[in-house]
């Protein structure tokens, strides 16, 4: 079932294992898919507010990974891909 993460003031960064990154905005919504190794945090500009919704039907609802590092914090903020628009979607 995964993650919803919802971004409700400043800015802030989903990025998974991959490095796929996403820049979220007060207002945007992400979903993470179970499973999916994920970080998310404020950018280095901006505070981040955020509601995290962990849905789950086998009782295990998150396995926290190592701290991210400042290598791949900087890197994230050279890879951002704004959430499209409602308009956009």
């Amino acid at each position: 079932m995964g993650q919803t993460l919802h971004c409700t003031g400043g800015t802030g960064l989903v990025t998974t294992r991959d490095g796929k990154v996403i820049l979220m905005r007060a207002g945007d919504t992400v979903h993470t898919p179970p499973g999916e190794e994920h970080w998310h945090g404020a950018t280095s500009e901006s505070l981040m507010c955020h509601l995290a919704l962990v849905e789950h039907d086998d009782g295990h609802t998150a396995t926290w990974l190592e701290p991210v590092s400042d290598q791949d914090y900087q890197a994230a903020h050279s890879k951002t891909h704004p959430q499209p628009t409602a308009e956009q979607r």
